[in-house]
């Protein structure tokens, strides 16, 4: 099915191609390539906005997630009941926010693919607000990331290690 990449901000460079071949290979990953998804790059501005509307918080983050399917569990995929029903939801990456967070030697591209990995396991029920919940989480990122590794020839790291 498809994916939507959009690039909607002029803050920082994306490179499309090269993210969506990795988008590509992480719903692969996941075994979620037949669902549509929406992944949309912003900038600070949208993405702090976005946030307050959602998670009444007032600042920028690297990423939000809207799931299509409500109620999943972590580590179940959605079970459509119409052709309209293979979407995974969408996803905000707040590139910008990212660009500003890498530290020294991290690579922009890496960590907005490690970001992009977090998201979709949000869409897919993943949550982190207990140490037990992160940790399922934290399994099912630091597996997919280890399988990408191999195709890419990266050494990707999950976005929620060290959180608890």
């Amino acid at each position: 099915m498809a994916l939507l990449l959009r690039n909607l901000q002029r803050a920082v460079p994306v490179r499309r191609a090269p993210l969506r071949r990795r988008l590509q290979l992480l719903r692969a990953a996941l075994g979620v390539q037949r669902f549509d998804l929406a992944v949309v790059c912003v900038d600070n501005r949208t993405i702090r906005r976005i946030n307050g509307v959602y998670r009444a918080r007032d600042a920028p983050t690297d990423v939000l997630s809207f799931p299509f399917h409500e109620n999943i569990k972590a580590g179940e995929l959605p079970q459509p009941d119409t052709p309209d029903d293979y979407n995974l939801g969408d996803i905000f990456l707040g590139v910008e926010y990212i660009f500003q967070q890498c530290k020294g030697d991290e690579d922009y591209f890496d960590i907005l693919t490690v970001t992009a990995t977090h998201g979709l396991c949000h869409l897919l029920g993943f949550t982190h607000s207990t140490e037990a919940e992160w940790q399922k989480m934290f399994q099912k990122e630091k597996q997919v990331l280890e399988e990408l590794s191999r195709l890419t020839g990266t050494r990707l790291q999950p976005l929620s290690r060290g959180l608890f």
